[in-house]
């Protein structure tokens, strides 16, 4: 499985991140472990939002899409996520 999740910085307030993933709970790890230098500085991050999917380019279309103006519409009103 693929995924497209976004994630919350639990200490810098409004810090979101939109990204894909094979291993979701390895990527987490990795944000939290403070292996991504630029998301490092915002740690701890928590899961707020993921969906699944059966291939690498669905996932990649659906983050692609979240990062659009649309899909951050998308967000504010579907996840009550502030833009």
């Amino acid at each position: 499985m693929f995924y497209t999740c976004i994630i919350e910085s639990t200490e810098g307030a409004g810090h979101y991140y939109v990204g894909s993933t094979e291993d979701l709970a390895a990527r987490m790890a990795d944000h939290n472990g403070g292996r991504s230098a630029p998301m490092a500085k915002y740690r701890p991050w928590r899961l707020i939002w993921s969906c699944a999917f059966t291939t690498r380019t669905k996932a990649d279309v659906s983050e692609e899409y979240l990062k659009s103006a649309s899909g951050r519409a998308f967000q504010q009103k579907h996840l009550q996520i502030p833009l």
